[in-house]
């Protein structure tokens, strides 16, 4: 098993500005820039970059493939996502779903590229929905006014101290194949399968670190390189000698390695990358 206390670090994505979209995440979202360049962005909530932008005016823009479903972003009290909503509604943001999951309530919309975005907050462990040992999230209505109710009266400020990026959701081409490569080779717990077109894996018992899904059609092929959308994310273990043990796992498995700062560059067998890499040295 995958060192249980690993979690999602940075997602890196292509986008056509980088000006719009440091525009659109500060407005809409209340992220801070931390830094940027002529053509990247480094966008967060805390003291480490959440997000990477890195800009493409000719990036092609295609649908039906592999890639990002969306990338969630976890925060940390039901009131922080109550004003989170409220930004939403004061800044006129279209939301493209909403949904109780038992485990969590959930936000859904897409920024000016079309790259999907979750905004939610999780419910403690000891609530969530279990049958028969098994984790059970569903797909229940949210109830916005209750919601609403717990935003309070401070409206000001940007995305909450100790938000970070919760779970990743991918389309992939084939679930069998996915479930191959994050279970067996990396090591992730199988949570839960949601019929016979997505699954959710996760270390440490979380209810899902990563989504995987064929929503964009089962065979569905990569997106051409440089396309807007996913270029990789980070997935951070506690240690180097974590990382140097999932390295071998993955190298034993023949599954090909690209040396990064920190860490080791990997694609699975729908093309999307991640970066693994110590919490101590990730570069973004």
């Amino acid at each position: 098993m995958i060192d249980p206390s690993t979690h999602i670090g940075a997602v890196h994505l292509t986008i056509a500005d980088v000006s719009r979209s440091i525009r659109f995440y500060e407005a809409h979202l209340g992220f801070t820039l931390h830094r940027r360049d002529e053509r990247t962005a480094w966008m967060g909530a805390g003291d480490r970059p959440l997000l990477v932008l890195s800009q493409s005016e000719r990036a092609p823009r295609v649908r039906g493939t592999t890639g990002l479903y969306h990338f969630a972003i976890l925060v940390p009290s039901r009131a922080d996502l109550a004003r989170a909503l409220r930004r939403l509604v004061e800044t006129e943001t279209v939301l493209q779903g909403a949904a109780d999951h038992g485990v969590s309530e959930a936000l859904y919309l897409a920024d000016e590229d079309g790259n999907g975005i979750e905004i939610y907050r999780d419910r403690a462990r000891a609530e969530w929905p279990f049958v028969n040992g098994q984790l059970q999230m569903g797909a229940d209505p949210l109830d916005f006014d209750d919601l609403l109710a717990d935003a309070g009266g401070d409206g000001g400020g940007g995305m909450a101290r100790g938000t970070v990026v919760g779970h990743v959701h991918l389309h992939v081409s084939r679930l069998a194949d996915a479930q191959r490569f994050y279970v067996d080779v990396l090591g992730f717990e199988l949570m839960q399968r949601y019929g016979p077109s997505a699954l959710f894996v996760s270390a440490g018992g979380y209810h899902h670190h990563i989504g995987l899904n064929t929503w964009a059609g089962v065979g569905a092929p990569p997106p051409p390189p440089g396309a807007i959308g996913l270029r990789h994310f980070d997935v951070l273990l506690p240690t180097d000698a974590a990382v140097a043990d999932l390295m071998v796992r993955v190298r034993g498995a023949g599954v090909p390695i690209e040396s990064v700062d920190g860490g080791f560059l990997v694609r699975d067998s729908s093309g999307n990358a991640i970066c693994f890499a110590s919490r101590a040295e990730i570069k973004n």
